[in-house]
């Protein structure tokens, strides 16, 4: 990547446990909130949220060279599948252990 930004570089672990930070770092999104706020996703919202990783990935993705694009392109597949199966894995616990028998 460039040096042209002089963003201060934000971990994607934490430094202790080793484990993603990510999450943290979008419930800091002003944009994640505001869409969460009601509890549903209406289609715009999703829409934007989909414009805007359109534009981070048109951003960056030139910035990279081959090997570096291959392992990036890796770890958002890795990260897509975690946030996946992170979020079903919390709606499982989520869900009521016994059965309606009406």
């Amino acid at each position: 990547m460039s040096a042209k930004s002089s963003a201060k570089r934000v971990d994607w672990l934490d430094s202790k446990s080793e484990t993603p930070v990510i999450q943290e770092h979008v419930e800091r999104l002003g944009s994640f909130m505001d869409a969460m706020a009601d509890g549903k996703i209406t289609d715009d919202e999703l829409k934007d949220q989909e414009a805007r990783v359109v534009a981070a990935m048109k951003k960056v993705e030139p910035e990279l060279n081959d090997q570096i694009h291959a392992e990036v392109t890796q770890l958002l597949c890795e990260l897509s599948a975690y946030n996946i199966m992170h979020t079903l894995h919390g709606l499982m616990k989520a869900a009521p252990k016994t059965k309606f028998r009406g």
